[in-house]
């Protein structure tokens, strides 16, 4: 068991010259996984390093089989709510309890550590490791795992204030653009996080106050590459008052190196499937962990997809009935897939996402143009930023703003699919050269000498001195 590994770490070298880090995610499955890819990457940086990823119990259910680096060793601290109180139900009762019930017990956990702690990496909404930090002499570096984008519009809510842009009704300023948030491009009212205008404050509040922390850390990590967000990076760095690097992106390239990890011998059946199309055919469908569509909504894009005469590749946690009459040559659908590896196999053509940040970000990196079907949260302005910024993306529903859901129909759907698949026209040619150009800027990034390269050194430079000083 590799829980012993840092004992024999010690061994080798004095316990001194050991960067011992206690990382800790959010429990959500898009922070763990931006947490768990910055410690591989970290320990694939030096051999020095310790890290202690500290989740709840149930999480370490969910990942304790995954692959990990020796150097990083699950470390678990009681769940913050009974498991039956689902999530996605419950959302504002999630969250509060992440905010209030963790902070003890995870000191109780840091006493009982072997290893002095060099550096605590917290994702941005566990607010209060940086009071803990603060308590005990830690440098605390704030991981934030949604766009920089995302991270200045709440950093500058007031702005939104003084200009009678919150509190706001959507139904008659959603087309409003907002222009003087900095860094950022304008960008419409409706096109903001969800949170700002949904009838929750509660979670609004909790955001903001978790963001209005990050300057009593030490240092701001993003899961982003900075080039392509350096406008509103370079604002943020001259603004806070110590380092904020780049780091991303943070999701499991370094993974594609090794073989796939399973029993048949050449990978499961839907890589075989994508093995046997043609290049760029297949459109690759998958609208996330959390929180999904309507029925009704989810009924047309199923009709719409296969209308199409697209192939596809779907992954659909769940329910799966609706796919019953439809399988076969044209479409595959699994309840999981490694997401990385298919976006970067040569016979995904384009990619229909809710715009969460990682998959946007895997999506970027294989260089594959998105539908974007944002839902909730900071999926609008990714969503903005793919389709106006990068422009290596469509948006499969215009803004309608008011009147209830606007469902779009399986006509409309089925009609985008082709066209957003139909490789003899100069616009695709166009969006996909594109999207190959943004996927080179990161493997530019975390190449030697790259932006995110250079970022990861100095931060690990940056808290191994502070540690030995």
């Amino acid at each position: 068991m590799s829980l012993n590994q840092p004992e024999k770490l010690q061994a080798m070298e004095s316990p001194r010259s050991i960067c011992h880090v206690v990382a800790v995610p959010y429990p959500g499955r898009g922070h763990v996984n931006p947490m768990m890819n910055l410690c591989k990457l970290l320990c694939s940086k030096t051999p020095n390093i310790v890290i202690s990823f500290v989740v709840t119990e149930e999480w370490l259910g969910f990942i304790s089989s995954d692959d990990k680096p020796v150097n990083v060793r699950f470390r678990t601290i009681p769940n913050v709510i009974p498991s039956e109180l689902d999530r996605a139900n419950n959302f504002p009762a999630f969250i509060a309890a992440v905010l209030t019930k963790m902070e003890a017990p995870f000191e109780d956990l840091l006493d009982r550590l072997e290893l002095p702690v060099a550096a605590i990496v917290a994702d941005t909404y566990v607010a209060w490791t940086v009071r803990v930090g603060q308590r005990r002499n830690i440098p605390v570096a704030s991981l934030w795992t949604m766009s920089a984008s995302v991270f200045s519009i709440f950093h500058h809510f007031n702005l939104l204030v003084q200009n009678h842009h919150f509190p706001a009704d959507l139904s008659e300023q959603g087309n409003d653009r907002v222009d003087y948030i900095p860094g950022l491009t304008p960008i419409c009212l409706a096109d903001l996080p969800t949170i700002l205008y949904g009838s929750d404050r509660q979670v609004l509040h909790i955001a903001l106050d978790c963001v209005s922390s990050v300057p009593k850390a030490q240092y701001l990590l993003f899961t982003t590459v900075y080039e392509l967000e350096f406008q509103v990076i370079d604002v943020l760095k001259a603004n806070l008052p110590f380092p904020v690097y780049a780091i991303g992106p943070s999701i499991p390239y370094l993974d594609l190196k090794q073989p796939c990890s399973t029993t048949t011998l050449n990978g499961p059946d839907y890589l075989q499937w994508l093995d046997l199309q043609p290049r760029g055919s297949v459109l690759y469908v998958s609208l996330g962990s959390f929180l999904s569509v309507s029925a009704a909504q989810m009924d047309e894009i199923v009709a719409g997809v296969q209308d199409s005469g697209v192939r596809y590749l779907w992954v659909s946690r769940g329910d799966s009935s609706r796919f019953k009459d439809c399988c076969g040559s044209q479409g595959v659908v699994v309840p999981w897939c490694d997401q990385l590896r298919v976006l970067c196999h040569s016979s995904v053509g384009g990619f229909w996402t809710h715009c969460g940040f990682n998959s946007t970000l895997e999506a970027v990196y294989a260089g594959v143009p998105m539908l974007t079907f944002p839902i909730f949260m900071d999926q609008n302005p990714n969503s903005k930023q793919i389709v106006e910024d990068w422009k290596v993306g469509w948006r499969v529903k215009k803004n309608k703003v008011g009147e209830g859901e606007h469902l779009v129909s399986r006509e409309e759907i089925a009609e985008l699919v082709r066209r957003f698949l139909d490789f003899e026209s100069m616009e695709q040619m166009e969006m996909r050269q594109r999207a190959w150009k943004v996927g080179e800027t990161c493997q530019t990034a975390i190449a030697k000498g790259g932006s995110t390269d250079i970022n990861l050194d100095a931060f690990i430079k940056d808290i191994s001195e502070r540690h030995h000083h």
